[in-house]
């Protein structure tokens, strides 16, 4: 019987350092191995394999075999959920910094 996979939540994907980590150095290459992104921490390749699998669950990183080796890629796409979310504090900070402006120079 085949396991079937909830998809998790953006927040609670990147909400962890380590995974922002994966994140970024994805975003730098167009695919790398597990045992490459695995040097870049000090932790083991299990751990590390953990936190992509949460990225895989939030559908912000895809993956793929070459040989005996696992190939991952950034799906940046649902990163617009996060974007979207900030860009109202954006404007709410925006117009305060301006009020705040005004009320300095009154």
């Amino acid at each position: 019987m085949k396991k079937v996979c909830e998809k998790r939540d953006v927040f609670v994907a990147i909400a962890d350092p380590t995974r922002r980590q994966l994140i970024r150095l994805l975003a730098e290459a167009d695919e790398l191995p597990l045992h490459e992104l695995t040097d870049q921490f000090q932790m083991g390749r299990t751990a590390v394999s953990k936190h992509l699998t949460i990225l895989k669950e939030a559908d912000l990183v895809t993956n793929r075999k070459s040989g005996r080796e696992t190939r991952y890629r950034l799906n940046p796409a649902p990163l617009q959920e996060v974007k979207d979310w900030l860009s109202y504090y954006e404007q709410f900070w925006n117009e305060r910094v301006s009020l705040l402006k005004n009320i300095l120079e009154d």
